[in-house]
């Protein structure tokens, strides 16, 4: 049963930093593919950063060069590292997790193919 825990969201000022960890992620085989996704109010749910089975690390254009998607060496937790934070990147922040090898078509990262999702964590820049 894979459970998914997101933490390390809060209230910060635009041009600081966070970083979000998902836990949980031991109980999902390596061959599958991790992601972080955001929802602001009035939004659909949108793609931020991916980890595809195959190792493919793709970004939305607009986390590109500020935030950083990693996985611990044991492979436990999916971090987002987020700099120089924009009021716009406000919204739920939620990590997922696909039986898809990979989930990126065209460069473009969907919610579509997660199957398992946390709760989520807010993230307000102001």
């Amino acid at each position: 049963h894979v459970q998914l825990v997101e933490s390390g969201g809060g209230s910060v000022q635009a041009g600081e930093s966070l970083e979000l960890s998902c836990d949980g992620i031991g109980y999902v085989s390596s061959s599958y593919s991790l992601g972080w996704f955001r929802q602001a109010p009035g939004k659909e749910r949108e793609g931020v950063a991916v980890i595809d089975g195959d190792g493919r690390i793709w970004y939305a254009d607009s986390a590109k060069g500020r935030f950083t998607i990693s996985l611990d060496n044991a492979r436990n937790t999916l971090h987002l590292e987020m700099n120089d934070l924009k009021p716009e990147d406000s919204g739920v922040y939620y990590c997922a997790a696909s039986r898809a090898y990979r989930t990126v078509i065209a460069r473009t990262i969907s919610p579509g193919p997660y199957d398992w999702w946390g709760q989520g964590t807010q993230v307000t820049v102001s």
